[in-house]
């Protein structure tokens, strides 16, 4: 029969429950439980990967070893990394426990790759006062977000004009990684860059509103609660995108957040304006947030907090990258 555009050696029945009916299922279930878009492309992916690759048969029919031998393929053909063998493995399982309703014994016993410890790449201040130099307006704005704030990438992306309180000198990050809010500071030296965009952000929402636009994304059931959030001000993107775009959820034109790219982009060619050697990428300023506050002698139970970290253990890497290590001790031979 002809499936995706090619001819397969399967049978009617399961290429027609194991592909498309099987996935909308996977998707239903995702969004009642409010999972991220980016998570739910990544299940996907996973999931048609793995059925195509066992022949396209119903997941039912398949037990732990053939799932063990697809992740091993991953690791041993494609040479993917721990946490990408790691999240097929969550996608696989999130598949026959919330969509098939498959609670197997073979799936406790299913090893998830262990990813080796790595320590992160820290930008002194000397480097991070030259990489900031070498970014400007909107990105410089967002970099300075990065590591005068302590954001995540997309946390920083995700900020709407609501969740910056220029009163209480306060930024509000809203779901953040796990689902959790937070509070962290906004940097003086931000605030008036910061109102400037916000300025702008106002004049292009007036804009979108005046040719009949205007709407964003809202999360969960808000815009069913609240059917005139979608178009205000508060909930806007504090860094939107410069074209409107097609909300793949409802359809419906919206005006989203800038893509990540933009900003990865920039501090990657900063960086080499900078002459830095080290391998920065945007997460690099939010390693050097941390670090820069545990040498200034801020206590690490606070800055876990401003991280968002849900385990102590988290925060603590951040120790072994201080200078108090092999290259913090004095030597005998320089006494």
């Amino acid at each position: 029969m002809r499936y995706g555009g090619k001819e397969t050696g399967v049978s009617r029945t399961d290429a027609a429950v194991a592909a498309p009916r099987l996935l909308d299922e996977v998707r239903a279930r995702m969004r009642l439980k409010h999972y991220s878009l980016r998570t739910e492309q990544a299940y996907l992916y996973w999931i048609r990967r793995y059925i195509r690759a066992c022949g396209m048969r119903h997941p039912r029919t398949l037990d732990g070893k053939v799932v063990e031998a697809f992740l091993s393929r991953l690791a041993s053909q494609d040479h993917v990394a721990a946490s990408t063998q790691n999240q097929a493995l969550s996608a696989i399982l999130f598949l026959y426990r919330e969509v098939l309703a498959m609670d197997l014994p073979w799936m406790a016993d299913v090893v998830r790759a262990r990813r080796p410890p790595r320590l992160p790449v820290v930008l002194s201040l000397e480097e991070t006062d030259r990489l900031l130099s070498q970014l400007c307006g909107r990105d410089g704005l967002m970099a300075g977000l990065l590591y005068g704030s302590g954001l995540r990438l997309m946390e920083c992306l995700r900020l709407r004009v609501k969740d910056v309180d220029f009163a209480r000198n306060e930024i509000t990050v809203r779901e953040g990684k796990g689902g959790k809010d937070r509070r962290t500071m906004l940097p003086s030296r931000l605030r008036d860059p910061l109102q400037r965009q916000l300025d702008a952000v106002r004049i292009l929402h007036a804009e979108d509103v005046a040719q009949g636009f205007g709407e964003v994304a809202l999360p969960h059931a808000l815009a069913r609660k609240y059917p005139s959030a979608a178009t205000a001000l508060q909930w806007q993107y504090v860094f939107p995108a410069a074209r409107r775009s097609r909300d793949p959820r409802d359809g419906r034109i919206k005006r989203h957040h800038l893509d990540e790219n933009v900003l990865q982009r920039a501090v990657r060619r900063a960086s080499g304006r900078a002459g830095i050697a080290k391998p920065v990428t945007p997460h690099t300023l939010r390693h050097s947030f941390a670090t820069h506050l545990l040498e200034a002698g801020y206590d690490i139970r606070t800055i876990q907090e401003l991280l968002g970290h849900k385990d102590l253990a988290t925060t603590q890497v951040y120790t072994h990258v201080l200078n108090r290590g092999a290259g913090g001790v004095l030597s005998p031979l320089d006494r």
